[in-house]
Parts: C-alpha cells; structure tokens; sequence
C-alpha cells in the first residue's frame, strides 16, 4: 500500500475530476469520487487502485460530514484532498445579481472551503496530509463577462496560499493547481446570468463574441488528462508547489503577465476577447 493512499476528491462525476479519478486509480489510490450524481465505481486489475463513489454536493455541510464520516469509518484516513467541484456563469457585472453572484462563489469557493473545513481536523491530528485546490489562470487574468468567475477563482488561490502558512506547522502541505482552456463539459454546462438573455441587454454583442472565443479556446484546449497529471506529480513530490500551472504555454503567459503592467495586460485581454 501506498504511504500517501486515501484521497478525496469532489467533482468527480465528468471532466478534470473523472480525469484525475480514474488516472489515480491507475496508479494505486483509492479515491473517493464525491459528487451530486454517482459517479461509476471501478477497480483496477492491475495496481488494485479504486474509485469509490460519494454522493456529495460542496454546498450541502451536512452530505459532506456524511461523506467524510464514511471514509473515516471505512479507512481510518485522509490523505489527499482535491477540491475540484466547479461551475461558470457569464454575464457582464451589471448584469449580475447578487443571488447570481453569491451562487458562483457558493461553489466555486465556499465549496472549497466547506469541504476543507471538514478535513482539516482529521489531517491534523494525522499530523499529515496533502490539500489540493483547483483554480484557474482566469485567477490571475480577468476575463470579460466571466467576472465573478475569475474572481472565485482569484479568491481559491490566495485561500490556498494563506492555508499553506496555517497548516505547515501540522505537516499538512497545500497546492494550488491553476489550469487554463481544456476540453472538458465546461463549456456545455456554462450558465448565464438571466439579464444578459434580455433583448435589452447593451452587452449582447461583445458578452456575444467574447464568450465564443472562450467556448472556441476551451475546446481546443489542454485535454484534461494532462492536468491530471500535473496533479498526480504533485501527490507524488516529497514537497508540492504551492502554486502550480499546467501546460508550457500557461506557464509562459503566467510569467509574462507579472512582468507587463495592469493597463497593458487588460489592453491584451480586450484584444483577445474582442
């Protein structure tokens, strides 16, 4: 058995997160596949790695006690948790509402922080563990009429940073994986927020282009098999990355977006989505 071998991951019905389920299973750990849907359980003839389905919704504090009460009782551990359980709405801010709003960061960041709130006790007093958010580049780059997007994804990093200092003393490392376009569902599943449907909406026509060039980057993007190996190297470091960026290419935009100035990086941007 492996040292590092009961992880818990969310959002493991489709995607990134049925992507990494099943490559980690390949690989001999037994994953808790969480999610609002079953998801499909499997055992590999091979390394004996499993999937293990949970009916799980990040939003719902009570289905994740239960959740994280029956992998206690079943393995006695915690190794690795990968908050993963992700949406997108779009929309320009104006048309955004606050029920709207509240309900991207419902997932997207207080999932998050909902389901590490329920580990984090059990990691601590292992005095082990190793905790895994998922982000995005869209964290760091604002991405027109995906606002509150960005900005739950900017706030699951600097959680992820702050949570790395609170937690070392207690042998608990953090990582924060920062992924950018992939072709997964996200594109299909994508929500938009009901004002900008309107025929009075003054955004129609930009909100319009821009989030075609998003579905059209997304699809023809990184397959989510490579980011799901970008996370299973960091289950497998001595010492994880704090901050970690899949793929070449982001890595580059990453490094040259630190260096250029605001005003031209979101000269760059609305170029991009225009």
């Amino acid at each position: 058995m492996q040292k590092e071998n009961i992880i818990l991951l969310t959002g493991g019905s489709a995607g990134l997160g049925k992507s990494t389920a099943e490559l980690l299973m390949q690989n001999g750990y037994t994953v808790y596949s969480a999610s609002r849907r079953l998801t499909e359980e499997k055992e590999d003839a091979v390394s004996h790695g499993k999937i293990i389905a949970l009916q799980m919704d990040v939003t719902d504090i009570p289905s994740i006690k239960r959740a994280v009460a029956r992998i206690m009782e079943e393995s006695g551990r915690i190794d690795v948790l990968i908050c993963n359980a992700g949406n997108g709405i779009a929309g320009a801010i104006e048309e955004t509402s606050s029920e709207e709003c509240k309900y991207q960061f419902e997932t997207n960041f207080f999932g998050t922080v909902n389901v590490v709130h329920a580990v984090l006790p059990i990691m601590r007093k292992q005095r082990s563990g190793r905790i895994i958010t998922t982000s995005s580049v869209a964290g760091f780059i604002p991405i027109p009429y995906q606002g509150f997007y960005s900005a739950s994804k900017a706030a699951v990093k600097i959680f992820t940073q702050t949570l790395s200092l609170e937690m070392k003393q207690f042998n608990v490392q953090c990582c924060c994986v920062l992924p950018g376009d992939a072709k997964t569902d996200f594109t299909q599943t994508r929500k938009f927020t009901q004002a900008s449907q309107s025929s009075d909406s003054v955004y129609t026509k930009k909100r319009e282009k821009a989030v075609s060039i998003m579905a059209y980057d997304e699809q023809n993007g990184m397959q989510p098999i490579e980011i799901s190996q970008a996370i299973l190297a960091q289950i497998r470091k001595k010492k994880m990355a704090i901050v970690t960026i899949p793929g070449v290419k982001y890595k580059v935009i990453s490094f040259l977006f630190r260096l250029v100035p605001n005003r031209f990086l979101l000269f760059v941007v609305d170029k991009l989505y225009s």
